[in-house]
């Protein structure tokens, strides 16, 4: 739900070449940002090698370019700041199917600061948490109009499959927690779902708790007319 698969599974494919693993693996050892030149000589391959791989790795965010002036001195006559390599912020995960346990940890663990913050009931406060979270996954959605909701669906690791008019969901995204703790896991997704309907508006559905084996345990079906 926060970073989009391509973009993981690319990320991870540029570290196949092997001088470019180098260079990654040197960057990230080193305890100071390293410039072009230092990569080069560590490594043994030409300036012009490791610049191409250095940038190739901060375009696809697992490096990150800051300038520094190295001399000690500023001002005019100080030359230009070099161009020196870190290690990202941008945390990196693959997993097939798609798993979400980023999502679900940050969900529980906002509900116990509520619960705490309040002295209410920690499960009340992860269903409101996580309709919360539905909802405006749901509001992100529909600034892209006339996205097909099983896009949207898919994009946030359910793998919907179309059964009449309801979905079946053929992947938890938070399948481990949800063997250990069903319950609670389940009911935190029910609310997650139904938050997202609610944020995408017009879909004429509910989310419901009916666990399939090997499916999600909430089905989306026809919302029932009042």
């Amino acid at each position: 739900m926060d970073q989009p698969t391509d973009a993981s599974i690319q990320a991870v494919a540029a570290l196949d070449e092997p001088t470019r693993r180098r260079l990654y693996e040197h960057v990230v050892g080193e305890p100071a940002p390293v410039s072009r030149e230092q990569a080069a000589a560590a490594l043994g391959v030409p300036r012009t090698t490791a610049a191409f791989h250095l940038d190739k790795l901060a375009e696809e965010g697992l490096l990150t370019v800051v300038f520094e002036r190295r001399t000690g001195r500023t001002g005019p006559g100080a030359g230009r700041p070099a161009k020196l390599y870190r290690r990202s912020d941008r945390e990196i995960g693959v997993s097939f199917p798609e798993r979400q346990y980023d999502v679900a940890g940050r969900l529980l663990a906002a509900a116990m600061e509520d619960a705490e913050t309040s002295g209410g009931s920690p499960r009340r406060a992860l269903e409101r948490r996580a309709r919360e979270y539905g909802e405006s996954a749901g509001r992100a959605a529909r600034t892209h109009p006339g996205t097909p909701l099983a896009e949207v669906l898919q994009a946030h690791g359910f793998e919907p499959r179309r059964n009449g008019a309801a979905f079946d969901l053929a992947n938890c995204p938070f399948k481990a927690l949800a063997a250990e703790h069903t319950d609670l896991v389940c009911n935190m997704t029910l609310h997650l779902l139904g938050g997202l309907l609610d944020g995408l508006g017009g879909t004429g559905l509910q989310a419901v708790l009916e666990p399939q084996p090997a499916h999600c345990c909430v089905r989306l079906t026809p919302a029932q007319k009042s």
